[in-house]
């Protein structure tokens, strides 16, 4: 059976969260998880860009706490699914190497 991109439900404006929940398609959840998806796409073509294996790595790590912050995002809060979370040695490792880019 082929996938189909269609639902067949109608819409109405609304999207549905991983949990089920309905909002509008305007909410700010649903907004912020696009502009996740958009930087993600962005960091991805950069991590291809660059030649330097320790800058890929560094953006291979943003590109995976981007998709876990936009499943957080993309999830219902209510249903509480269990999700990584972000930790502090993730926002440690951004601020070392925001530094040691301000440096070069």
């Amino acid at each position: 059976m082929a996938f189909r991109i269609y639902t067949k439900t109608g819409d109405r404006g609304e999207t549905a969260l991983f949990g089920g929940r309905r909002v509008s398609k305007s909410h700010l959840r649903v907004d912020a998880y696009g502009t996740i998806d958009e930087l993600n796409s962005f960091v991805g073509w950069l991590r291809d860009s660059v030649e330097q294996s320790h800058v890929r790595e560094v953006l291979m790590h943003i590109q995976q706490r981007l998709f876990t912050l936009g499943a957080h995002l993309a999830s219902d809060p209510e249903k509480h699914p269990p999700l990584p979370d972000l930790t502090p040695g993730d926002i440690e490792l951004l601020e070392q190497e925001i530094d040691a880019m301000d440096h070069q």
